[in-house]
C-alpha cells in the first residue's frame, strides 16, 4: 500500500535540510531503484519553485511500503528528522487514484 509521509520544517531550516539533503536523497533513491517511489518533493516557502533563501516549509513523499509501521520506522529514520529540519512529520495511508 502507499503511505504519505508530511514532513513540516521547523522555522529557518534551510542550512539544516541542505547539509541533510545528500543523506535524504540516497533514501529515496533507494526507494526509487525498488519501484516503491510513487512520487517526491519539498515545498517551497514562497511561491517559486526556486525559493533561494526563503526555503521550504516540510516536504513530500508518497512511497509503498508492507505496513503503516514500516512507513512511521521509515519516515523516524529520515536524516532531516536527526539534522532538526522537520518540526513534526504525519504518516498517512494513501490511495492512488489518477492518474490511472
Amino acid at each position: 500500500m502507499f503511505y504519505a509521509i508530511v514532513g513540516q520544517d521547523v522555522p529557518d531550516s534551510l542550512d539544516r535540510r541542505l547539509a541533510a539533503r545528500p543523506a535524504h536523497l540516497e533514501r529515496l533513491q533507494a526507494l526509487q531503484q525498488a519501484g516503491r517511489l510513487l512520487l517526491a518533493g519539498p515545498f517551497p516557502a514562497i511561491d517559486s519553485n526556486d525559493p533561494g533563501s526563503a526555503g521550504f516549509s516540510g516536504s513530500l513523499i508518497v512511497a509503498e511500503f508492507e505496513s503503516l509501521d514500516a512507513a512511521q520506522a521509515w519516515a523516524d529514520a529520515d536524516p532531516y528528522v536527526a539534522a532538526g529540519v522537520y518540526a513534526g512529520v504525519a504518516v498517512k495511508p494513501f490511495k492512488k487514484v489518477l492518474p490511472a
